[in-house]
């Protein structure tokens, strides 16, 4: 686990980008996998701005999203599809059939994960997985829990993450409380982790991830057993950290 201390979060999620920006470069048809939330905001408006100088090109990258809420369609509003859709894809250049988030309309959810994995296997698994960090430390809606989720699945999401999330449906929309989400074990067999964790709301979970012991109960965790993930903080998620 390399662990980067930057001290802002726009310096930290600019990192975040030239790494995702140097596996495009240097993988021209890379599998990425992609997170949604207010942490990548900053760091997709930079590959935007990246793709628009020329620097990358993304026609032949295809992409994995980590979540999707149960009952929300590609056309909602709170949909993670349309998330992406307005924040990065429709700003560059990634063929639209090479886009993947899990259905969160589908009839057979148990399918539907076990589909989505299967996808990822037979595209060589991913290259690179963005990651945030939940307060509780969860990765993806992984929650904290007796034992370290497998592959994909459907989740009851915890009540201090839908606390948090309940910010993106201000509009008065209901919140899904399930979602599909990969698992640990499918997001611990990317070739390559970065996370991002910005602010002090973060920085006890931060703590957990980097120097606790690997524990269900702090997902973040397990990213100490992968053999290449970078963490990427600023001063205040950091600032509990004693090394």
């Amino acid at each position: 686990m390399n662990v980067c201390v930057y001290p802002n979060g726009d310096l930290a999620s600019a990192a975040a980008a030239m790494l995702i920006a140097g596996q495009v470069i240097d993988k021209p048809g890379s599998v990425l996998g992609l997170a949604t939330g207010s942490t990548p905001l900053p760091i997709y408006r930079e590959l935007i701005a990246m793709w628009h100088r020329g620097v990358i090109d993304f026609k032949n990258v295809t992409t994995y999203n980590l979540d999707e809420y149960v009952g929300l369609g590609p056309d909602h509003p709170c949909s993670y599809r349309r998330f992406m859709q307005e924040n990065l894809f429709s700003h560059i250049n990634v063929p639209q059939d090479s886009i993947h988030i899990p259905n969160g309309l589908a009839q057979d959810l148990d399918a539907e994960c076990a589909a989505y994995d299967a996808a990822i296997a037979a595209a060589g698994q991913l290259d690179l997985q963005l990651l945030g960090l939940g307060a509780n430390g969860h990765i993806g809606f992984n929650e904290p829990a007796a034992v370290f989720t497998t592959h994909s699945y459907c989740v009851k999401l915890s009540a201090q993450t839908l606390r948090d999330n309940r910010r993106f449906f201000e509009d008065g929309a209901s919140m899904p409380s399930h979602a599909l989400t990969m698992g640990i074990a499918s997001i611990m067999q990317a070739k390559r982790i970065v996370l991002v964790a910005t602010g002090g709301n973060k920085a006890a979970a931060v703590r957990a991830m980097v120097e606790g012991p690997v524990d269900p109960m702090a997902p973040a965790s397990i990213l100490q057993m992968h053999r290449h993930a970078t963490i990427l903080l600023d001063a205040d998620a950091a600032s509990l950290l004693s090394r």
